[in-house]
């Protein structure tokens, strides 16, 4: 389909399998939060921190992996991340406190930070360039797809046998997959680059890169307001439509996983097909995925019936992911190959730092005080930004990486 090398497919399932349990793991705790909220009496803005704190450790580590990643082997690094995650996944079970579940969410993190930063730019250099918007956009997939079955599972799970049950069944597969990962190849671009020295201080050279910051802070805009409605809508559900634990879980990961294949399929495929048209491609995209999803995100929340509610988060969802496959290839095209982990990190870094490590925390602050429905209707309406810096995401892009000729 893409490539005549069977390899690249095998790398590409590969990598879509350990990305799947990594957001399935992540996941999981939303669709326990009012179990857990019930068991330890915790507030909404307790239950919001648990999800801030993996996200803290995870940014904070993704620099240091990244480093590592440009200087070393990525497949061995990809593989030990998955089996760290997994493991503590299976210690968040165990946990009896609150401050050992914090302790435990935040040893995720540390391990979906080595497989966040190094993973992508791994698979795109097994791709050739005019088909890595639609490869990462099938990558992008596990957010939605995973996000959606640790939903599923979660609710299931966690009111049939109770939440603790959960977090051990997702976290086993991982470990497995992880193992697998550590006997890839290293692509032949990153081979070709290996003398090359890697300095930690390189970093400082990414922030001179105004369109690959500003594709960072899109997305950032982009992942506070679908880290909340991932935190926050199964609890919505339950509050405003008196839905069941399992249910609420069903039916936000069905629309969560619909929204997501179609919107990231729609979004990779119409940015290759526009890329031959105008280098502004994935950035075009970018900006129109951000300001078609308000209105939508706006409906969900004044919605009257439980069907209108779906229907408006399915659209909106559609939308937000749609820029995820162009950023993701934007970004390796923008990056020299032997700096693309270090950018990865970075871009997880500040995606994270003003994203969903503080969206379900400051959301949840909101609901104590002036519901919950408002503060999803706040997270909706930061999504204008998006578009804004994604507009001029391409305007430095265009002036800096395709210049118009002069005339002498």
């Amino acid at each position: 389909m893409f490539t005549a090398n069977p390899y690249s497919r095998k790398v590409l399932l590969l990598i879509f399998g350990i990305s799947l349990f990594n957001y399935i793991d992540r996941q999981v705790l939303y669709a326990v939060f009012p179990l857990i909220k019930k068991e330890l009496f915790l507030t909404d803005t307790q239950l919001g921190f648990l999800a801030s704190s993996f996200m803290i450790v995870y940014m904070c580590f993704a620099p240091l992996v990244g480093y590592f990643g440009d200087k070393y082997k990525r497949s061995s690094i990809i593989g030990l991340s998955a089996v760290f995650w997994s493991v503590a996944t299976i210690f968040t079970g165990v946990t009896k406190t609150y401050p050992q579940m914090i302790f435990t969410r935040s040893a995720v993190g540390i391990g979906e930070a080595g497989y966040g930063t190094v993973s992508p730019p791994y698979l795109a250099e097994w791709f050739p360039v005019e088909k890595r918007a639609r490869v990462m956009a099938l990558y992008a997939l596990a957010i939605p797809v995973g996000s959606a079955i640790g939903y599923l599972l979660g609710g299931g799970l966690g009111q049939r046998f109770g939440w603790r049950a959960a977090f051990y069944i997702v976290a086993a597969p991982g470990i497995f997959l992880g193992i697998a990962a550590m006997f890839l190849k290293e692509t032949e671009e990153k081979k070709a680059r290996k003398s090359e020295r890697i300095k930690l201080s390189q970093y400082k050279d990414l922030f001179r890169n105004r369109t690959f910051l500003l594709i960072a802070f899109s997305q950032a805009i982009s992942t506070f307001s679908i880290g909340g409605l991932a935190a926050w809508m199964p609890s919505f559900f339950v509050r405003d439509f008196g839905l069941s634990v399992a249910r609420a879980g069903f039916y936000f990961g069905a629309v969560t996983v619909l929204a997501g294949v179609s919107g990231n399929l729609a979004g990779g495929w119409i940015a290759d097909w526009l890329h031959k048209k105008t280098k502004r491609a994935y950035f075009i995209v970018g900006y129109l995925s951000f300001f078609l999803s308000m209105p939508f995100g706006v409906l969900a929340v004044l919605a009257d019936t439980l069907p209108v509610a779906l229907g408006m988060v399915f659209l909106t969802e559609f939308f937000i992911f749609s820029q995820s496959g162009p950023y993701h290839a934007a970004i390796v095209e923008v990056i020299p190959v032997n700096m693309r982990s270090m950018a990865f990190a970075l871009d997880i870094f500040i995606l994270h730092a003003f994203g969903d490590a503080i969206s379900p925390t400051l959301l949840g602050m909101v609901s104590d005080r002036r519901g919950l429905g408002f503060a999803i209707f706040l997270a909706v309406m930061f999504l204008f930004f998006g578009g804004v810096t994604s507009i001029f995401a391409g305007r430095y892009y265009k002036k800096d990486f395709h210049p118009e000729p002069t005339l002498s």
